[in-house]
């Protein structure tokens, strides 16, 4: 690596240029991000070069020697130009004020229409353009149109097909990105969204979580003067309403901002299932056809308020409250069918159906304070954070199973049951950053960040008794108390060599687990309940090193290499450890494994990155060594016809893959994006004495096109396939979905009217053939059917911020930025 390092040094040290700095803000003392700072040669009109602002207003340029116009602009606002600037070392330009252009004061909007790709030392960066397939849909639906990213039917998120990714919302973990689950993602609105990075190899700044990697969702705070916002109505079939605002109001000593959002939907599914068993097992019946159908009545509402209040002009406090409160109700049937063979193969034996109703309801608050000190504008700040967190689920389901019919008398006493299950969980976060400038080319970083959380679930179950009354199972009824603290020092150190940039981290983090199960049985009797040891109380504890190492390679002002390392940790969460078995299926069950241990991996990612003038192409290669890798392991309980799945430590899971991903623009009304992800993967391992060693490639891909049709009507097409896999038990079908969307801007360029149809083929359905030593089983489920949404926008007093600068085709990028 350093050897490598050091070459691309003596390269470049043939060509020394002088460093022009300085910042831009508009008349408030506001950054302006993404300004343009252009040098044109006086000697050589055609010798033009420049660049952009970074999110703090500040630009770093290196120019050649000799004599300049230099011109700053940034949409809205009158340009600055100072002429005839010899340039012959570095140069500090110091702050750069622009005001408002008279002709630009009246309402414009927003009109960032595409996504663009900002490349960093240790991530990607895409700002979230129009996306007329999301209009009026949620945080999942937009993560799901990020290269790199794949969203599952059951609202799980991979990176680079890894499920173990870390999903921080502005940095840090949030009540907003759910505890330990992503479901709160699926009831945010999308058009919250500013930007999301894709952090393949996070520096030490970012916690050890997450094998894949980071997710950070960057929601939206305006930083225009005034009262300004949008307001969006959204309706739908199947049933889908709703309605959600984005407000902000800004002076020069505070910035008051809140999104709130109200939905009412309905998300029915589906599921089937066809378990045939073999002569090794020991069951009832040979084959089992469950055929499952699933309603979800889902009504949500949530709000975020918040004010940054400006000390002075380094400094500021932000305190923000967040409040979510969901009401829900599911109902799921399913219809068993029983063959037997001695009585007919093609014929059921006997027949079940059995109903779940399960309402919930569920509060989170999250209170938070931000508190940021600016030293120097040359990004010399301290900032700290102290946020916490409380979330309440309950559940109460009620469930009934009656006979259909029974050809050969079989004895079976079908009981009602009655849960009620209780949630709570409370998460407190304290961190402290510093960053320190070394020079014009170096910083260094160092920071302290404590996860402290706790999670308590109390679950009772009662059944029914052969006189119809409801009586307390002891057996199953426990409480389950689980605590995960995490502390962590980080320190890191970035410097740039002429064109090469490096960023060299190290992480120490203690990871504290512990948890106690409260139950009638004692460890002997669980074990024999369900068929492995389990220990009622444990206390782990595990400190770590975790190392980080990216550089980046400046070939030209458009092309770049980009070098990763990084160690991580995944932590099992914990509905991944409680004991206690699922009870939405009689024959299928899911069940938490308390002796999970975290597992480890090291991964490396070499980037490529090159940009044309109408076409940007972005690449990558990586590896990645997981040690004691989490598998979800079926089997079939041993005397019935239960099939369970339970997580379990494997030995190992080696990941080898490439990404490709391409943005065209060919002419001002088309627009194209497409990204391929390849990977291989290999499993070793055993559990219960049975091997688990699997070899396996996949892939996936997308692709979006935006047409401007005539009458200004926008068309968007975005597709989805995710390629067919093989796992430690069995196959995967590939699996595409498309989406269309239709859009019209209205009134003056205030309004925006959009159509869109997702799964246009109703085909996002998962099929799965499981093979195993008692049994075989065929599966498809689909979490959410076709639906159809309107969604209508209007925005005022929004000022343009049109980002799209030299590269007005939208595929601007920062480079060399850490």
């Amino acid at each position: 690596m350093f050897i490598f390092l050091f070459s691309f040094i003596s390269i470049q040290a043939q060509n020394k240029q002088n460093t022009v700095t300085g910042k831009v803000v508009d008349e408030a003392g506001t950054p302006l991000e993404y300004a343009t700072i252009s040098f044109e040669n006086t000697a050589n009109p055609e010798n033009i070069t420049g660049g952009i602002t970074d999110p703090e207003g500040v630009f770093s340029i290196d120019v050649s020697e000799g004599t300049y116009d230099i011109t700053v602009e940034f949409i809205s606002f009158e340009p600055k130009t100072f002429s005839g600037r010899e340039i012959t070392s570095d140069v500090e330009m110091g702050t750069i004020t622009l005001g408002m252009a008279a002709g630009e004061l009246d309402e414009v909007v927003v009109t960032a229409e595409t996504t663009q790709v900002e490349v960093r030392l240790d991530k990607k960066i895409y700002n979230i353009g129009k996306d007329l397939t999301t209009a009026g849909g949620t945080v999942s639906d937009a993560l799901n149109n990020v290269p790199s990213v794949s969203v599952d039917l059951e609202g799980g998120i991979s990176l680079r097909g890894n499920e173990n990714v870390r999903i921080l919302i502005n940095g840090k973990p949030s009540a907003m990105a759910g505890f330990g689950s992503t479901d709160v993602l699926a009831q945010l609105p999308a058009d919250a969204i500013e930007r999301v990075e894709v952090i393949t190899s996070p520096s030490a700044r970012y916690d050890a979580e997450g094998t894949a990697g980071i997710l950070n969702i960057i929601l939206k705070k305006e930083k225009t003067l005034g009262f300004n916002g949008s307001v969006t109505l959204t309706a739908g079939h199947p049933d889908n309403a709703g309605i959600s605002a984005n407000v902000n109001y800004r002076t020069d000593k505070f910035n008051l901002f809140n999104t709130t959002g109200f939905r009412y939907f309905d998300a029915p599914g589906n599921g089937f299932f066809d378990t045939r068993y073999n002569e090794n097992s020991n069951v009832d019946f040979d084959r089992i056809v469950e055929d499952r159908e699933i309603t979800r009545l889902n009504r949500g509402y949530n709000t975020n308020l918040g004010m940054e209040y400006y000390l002075n002009d380094q400094s500021s406090i932000t305190g923000s409250i967040f409040f979510r409160t969901g009401e829900d109700e599911d109902v799921t049937t399913n219809v068993t069918d029983n063959y037997l063979n001695t009585f007919s193969s093609s014929n059921p034996a006997y027949g079940t159906t059995r109903i779940e109703n399960q309402m919930e309801e569920d509060n989170s608050w999250q209170f938070a304070l931000n508190y940021i000190n600016r030293f120097s504008e040359s990004g010399h700040q301290l900032t700290a954070d102290l946020q916490y967190e409380t979330d309440k689920e309950t559940q109460t389901t009620r469930i009934d199973e009656t006979p259909d019919f029974n050809e050969i008398e079989y004895e079976r006493f079908l009981f009602g049951e009655a849960i009620d299950q209780e949630e709570t969980q409370k998460e407190w976060l304290i961190q402290a950053d510093y960053v320190l400038p070394i020079g014009k080319d170096s910083q260094f970083e160092a920071g302290y960040r404590g996860n402290f959380e706790n999670e308590t679930t109390d679950y009772n179950i009662r059944q029914e008794d052969t006189l119809g009354n409801l009586v307390l199972n002891n057996r199953l009824t426990n409480i389950f108390d689980y605590t995960e603290n995490v502390q962590a020092l980080y320190t890191q150190y970035g410097t740039k060599f002429g064109d090469v940039s490096f960023l060299l981290g190290l992480r120490l983090e203690n990871t504290n687990l512990k948890g106690e199960i409260e139950s009638e049985l004692t460890e002997a009797e669980l074990e024999e309940e369900f068929g492995f040891p389990i220990n009622t109380s444990f206390d782990n504890n595990y400190l770590g090193l975790f190392p980080t190492v990216n550089v980046i390679y400046e070939l030209a002002e458009t092309e770049n290499i980009t070098i990763g390392y990084n160690r991580r940790i995944n932590r099992p969460r914990g509905w991944f450890i409680n004991p206690f078995p699922s009870r939405s299926s009689t024959n299928n069950v899911f069940q938490g494994n308390p002796n999970l241990q975290p597992a480890f991996s090291n991964a490396f990612d070499v980037g490529y990155l090159k940009r044309w003038e109408k076409l940007t192409l972005t690449s990558s290669v990586y590896y990645q060594k997981e040690t004691d890798a989490f598998e979800r392991i079926e089997e079939n309980v041993e005397g019935s016809n239960v099939v369970r799945t339970i997580p379990v430590n494997l030995s190992s899971n080696e990941r080898t893959g490439g990404e490709l991903g391409l943005l065209y623009n060919p002419a001002n009304w088309l627009r194209l994006n497409g990204s391929f992800n390849y990977f291989q993967f290999k499993t070793e391992g055993e559990f219960n004495n049975r091997d688990y060693n699997a070899k396996n490639t996949s892939y996936f891909a997308r692709f979006s096109s935006k047409v401007t049709l005539p009458g200004s009507i926008d068309w968007q097409t975005n597709a989805f396939y995710a390629g067919p896999s093989e796992g430690v038990q069995g196959t995967q079908e590939g699996l595409l979905s498309i989406d269309l969307a239709l859009s019209k801007e209205l009134f003056n360029e205030t309004t925006t009217l959009s159509f869109n149809v997702r799964d246009l083929l109703n085909s996002r359905k998962r099929e799965r053939y499981t093979t195993t030593n008692t049994y075989d089983r065929y599966s498809e489920f689909q979490w959410r059917q076709r639906s159809f949404n309107i969604s209508l926008m209007y925005r005022f007093n929004q000022q343009k911020r049109d980002q799209r600068r030299e590269g007005e085709n939208g595929d601007d990028m920062g480079e060399g930025e850490f």
